[in-house]
């Protein structure tokens, strides 16, 4: 299964950061989960800060989440 293919994203608000680009986000029902950065956002140096609107891949197994797009 490619992982493109199962759909988990959610949109959510960044509400800290913490050390090494993860980021509380918070995704609504209040709930609130520790993402971080995806690599090519990472290789393109794309900013994140607290308040932003991000897009978040949830990792099936309920862990942590991977912040793939912002705005």
């Amino acid at each position: 299964m490619n992982q493109k293919d199962d759909n988990n994203t959610v949109i959510g608000f960044v509400t800290e950061a913490l050390p090494n680009t993860l980021f509380r986000v918070d995704i609504g029902d209040g709930k609130i989960i520790i993402a971080y950065l995806a690599g090519k956002m990472r290789m393109h140096r794309i900013k994140v800060l607290i308040g932003d609107r991000v897009e978040v891949l949830i990792d099936p197994y309920g862990g942590k989440g991977r912040i793939i797009k912002r705005g």
